[in-house]
């Protein structure tokens, strides 16, 4: 019987399509809950900033292959909003509570946050 090999391959690139900023944490909760239709969804934390995206499906071959190949993802939209100090759920005062999920173990999940902070003043103010 063979041994199952296990290797790590991050992403080598994201690419955003669409990215708005929020300004206040609230606010964003706001957006995931009518994003999602009133669905259960969170939000992702990592270095002082809360966000969420939404992926581009890799069911064409060009998305796969650039997936695949080129180890590259698309991320149709990401929103942010600043938020310095992580909270496990945001309430707002129309009663939506949407919970804060910690990504800072995450490098990728990192790496978009820092991103995002050195892009705040070029994006779009919500």
């Amino acid at each position: 019987m063979e041994e199952t090999k296990v290797r790590y391959e991050p992403f080598k690139e994201i690419v955003v399509m669409e990215c708005t900023r929020f300004k206040t944490p609230d606010d964003l909760a706001r957006f995931v809950n009518i994003a999602a239709g009133g669905k259960p969804s969170g939000i992702y934390w990592a270095d002082g900033v809360a966000f969420i995206y939404f992926p581009m499906p890799t069911s064409t071959e060009a998305a796969a292959k650039a997936l695949l190949e080129e180890k590259r993802v698309y991320w149709a939209f990401l929103s942010y909003a600043p938020m310095p100090i992580y909270q496990s759920k945001i309430g707002t005062k129309e009663g939506i509570i949407v919970p804060v999920l910690d990504m800072s173990t995450s490098p990728l999940f990192l790496r978009v946050a820092h991103w995002l902070k050195k892009q705040e003043p070029e994006t779009e103010k919500a």
